[in-house]
Order: structure tokens, then C-alpha cells, then sequence
């Protein structure tokens, strides 16, 4: 496995790789891997033969009362982990690699952070978008993978490839999750163990979601309701947002429609701990 830090170093390994006639394909990470991240290296393995990993934890996502700062960093466990599961490279570059002096160019997608978390972290799409087209153009991907659970992310990403002609496979991989329905997040470290037992409202509210609408349920905000009762019953949890959007232009619908992909997310702090968590949903027959 090699380890990149420049983006001149990772392009001349994408080079040799499209110049074999293989294809290789991109997870951006942020570090502190944990399964679900590990079970997207499995998922890359089935639509390329080699797999790259970046590992940058991406200041411009983060608002000035986040948690950048203290953002779990653990290069040398991650690495280890990534060799053991057949990763060809990992890019690890520095802020000013990726931000060079006197940068002036963003990229954004706009309309579709208006709800969700949007609202709740402004400037935040933003930095993902500009973090990850960089991160496509140094590491010149054929696919890149994601994790459903950022379906807001991924979403808005999948809609910048198509806008910008990248000519990349996006893959979204399910939510993997902890036995009791959590879904696997490098934020699950700071839950304490009281917290941690709370924390799996957060799943059965958008399953609950999720089953409704399935059931034929067509107000959005009797939906939305349902879900964030079920988190404020637990105690101690804080609901954000308990919404329903569709996957298209990510706006909340009046009433649901037949035919149309819904995703229902919701988001809340236990203790000063920020979680999200979501489902979609076909509806075909209302």
C-alpha cells in the first residue's frame, strides 16, 4: 500500500493505473475508520481493481462552533486497518495541499442545502463540495463510494458529478450499523456510556419514518411528528430536525407523491454529542 501526500504524487499513481487499463475507485474519508467505513473498501473492491482511500479532515466543512478541533485522528490505526483490507493507496495531504496560498475557488450546489442540515450548518455543503471536487480531480477516480449516512452529502455530490460532467460512478453503500440499529459514525466516540444507550432512538425514529410512508401514510408532517416524538420520549435528546424530503431537489414535500423516492432524516444532540441518521423510501402505490 502506498501513501501519498501531494496531489503531483497522486496523480502520476492514477496515471499508471489508467495507463494499465485498470480502474480504480476513491473513498474520501475524513480518518478515524470504523467498520462501516472498512465495508466501503469491500464495496469499492466490486467495481474496480484498485481501491484508494483519502484520509483529510476537511477544514472548510466545519462552522466555527464545531468540533474540528477535536475531530478523532488516528492515521497510524487507520492505515493499518486500510492494508489489511487490500487498499492500493492512501492520500493524506495537508491543509495547505489541498488549500493552497491565495485559493480562491469554490464549488456549490445550490437549492438543495435549504433543508436537512443546511440550515443548521451553513457553509458546510459547501466545503464538502469544494473538498471532494478537489479530491476527484488529484485522485481521477473511474467510481467513488460513499456512505448512505451522510444521504444529504451524497445526494449533493452525485448532483455536482452530473452538473460538472466529472464522469464518475457514484456508489452509495447502505448504512452499516451497530447491533441495536446505531449507525456506525466516527462521532459515536464521545457518547459516554449513558449516552451511548440513548443513542439508538436516533434508528428506530427514521424506521419509523420509513414505515409509514411505506404504509401508505401521505402527510409529511405527520410523519415527521411521529419521528421526533419518538427521540424526545428517550429524554435527554435534543431533535434538531425530523424531516421528509425527496431525493431529487431535496425540499420537503406538501403532501407525498406516488411514484417518488422520499428520504426521511432526522438529527439531534445527545449530550453535546450531534448525530444524523436516515432512510429512503419508494413510494409506488398511495
Amino acid at each position: 500500500m502506498k501513501i501519498f501526500q501531494t496531489v503531483g504524487e497522486v496523480q502520476s499513481f492514477s496515471s499508471s493505473i489508467q495507463q494499465s487499463g485498470l480502474r480504480l475507485a476513491l473513498i474520501p474519508t475524513m480518518g478515524a475508520l470504523h467498520e462501516g467505513h472498512l465495508r466501503l473498501v469491500d464495496e469499492a473492491h466490486r467495481y474496480a481493481e484498485k481501491v484508494m482511500v483519502s484520509i483529510f479532515v476537511n477544514p472548510t466543512q466545519f462552522g466555527p462552533n464545531e468540533d474540528f478541533s477535536r475531530y478523532p485522528r488516528t492515521l497510524e490505526a487507520d492505515l493499518a486497518a486500510l492494508s489489511e483490507r487490500g487498499v492500493s493507496g492512501v492520500f493524506t495531504p495537508s491543509v495547505g495541499e489541498m488549500y493552497p496560498p491565495n485559493d480562491q475557488t469554490w464549488v456549490r450546489v445550490e437549492g438543495l442545502d435549504t433543508h436537512l442540515c443546511g440550515p443548521f450548518r451553513p457553509g458546510h455543503f459547501q466545503g464538502v463540495t469544494t473538498v471532494v471536487a478537489r479530491l476527484f480531480l488529484a485522485c481521477r477516480p473511474h467510481v467513488a463510494v460513499f456512505g448512505l449516512k451522510d444521504a444529504q452529502q451524497f445526494l449533493i455530490l452525485r448532483r455536482m458529478v452530473r452538473d460538472l460532467h466529472f464522469g464518475i460512478e457514484m456508489v452509495g453503500m447502505a448504512t452499516v450499523r451497530e447491533p441495536d440499529g446505531l449507525a456506525m459514525s466516527s462521532r459515536n466516540r464521545y457518547l459516554n456510556e449513558v449516552d451511548r444507550k440513548k443513542a439508538s432512538v436516533i434508528s428506530k425514529a427514521v424506521f419509523l419514518g420509513r414505515g409509514l410512508i411505506a404504509g401508505g401514510e401521505q402527510d409529511p408532517a405527520t410523519v415527521e411528528n411521529a419521528m421526533r416524538e419518538v427521540m424526545e420520549s428517550a429524554g435527554g435528546v435534543s431533535v434538531q430536525y425530523a424531516e421528509v424530503v425527496d431525493t431529487e431537489q431535496l425540499q420537503r414535500p406538501v403532501q407525498l407523491q406516488p411514484e417518488t423516492d422520499y428520504l426521511v432524516a432526522v438529527a439531534a444532540y445527545i449530550g453535546q454529542t450531534r448525530l444524523i441518521d436516515n432512510q429512503f423510501v419508494s413510494v409506488r402505490n398511495l
